[in-house]
């Protein structure tokens, strides 16, 4: 496998700041020998441009699918700091998300594809195609537009 690195500066990529903690837990909880189980990361990416709002009435699926890609890049600040090496990642193991959507919407997997787009192209699609939820939820904090959380195995 390629170095993540490398390949995300090809892309023009630069991994945030790990997001502050919007509570009392451990944003990063390693279990067993290679497990990795990440709490719930937003797509606020520090810079002011939070993407806020209910899908299906005020944002689209485009505009959800920008809000899951920057929940991911904040899982791997996350990752990066926890791991000291994003390279150390063997496989995502699972992906839930959760999609601020009115009760007509139904297209939460279409948003999550803006994540889950985005770490297959990081990683490959054999080490970033994980097993994955895609939930409506009536509100999320903040009114944030996803958040999602993800199980990853380190090799």
């Amino acid at each position: 496998m390629r170095d993540v690195y490398e390949i995300l500066k090809e892309k023009g990529v630069t991994l945030p700041q790990p997001p502050a903690k919007g509570g009392v837990y451990t944003p990063v909880q390693e279990f067993g020998e290679k497990f990795l189980y990440c709490s719930g990361c937003g797509p606020d990416l520090g810079d002011g441009n939070n993407i806020t709002g209910k899908l299906g009435k005020d944002l689209n699926v485009k505009d959800g699918q920008k809000a899951a890609y920057n929940c991911m890049l904040n899982l791997l600040a996350n990752l990066d700091e926890k791991t000291g090496d994003l390279n150390r990642i063997k496989r995502f193991v699972k992906v839930l998300a959760f999609v601020n959507s009115t009760d007509e919407f139904g297209m939460q997997p279409q948003v999550v594809n803006g994540g889950s787009d985005f770490i297959a192209e990081i990683f490959g699609k054999e080490t970033g195609l994980p097993a994955r939820s895609a939930i409506g939820v009536n509100t999320l904090p903040g009114g944030i537009a996803c958040e999602i959380e993800v199980l990853v195995e380190l090799k």
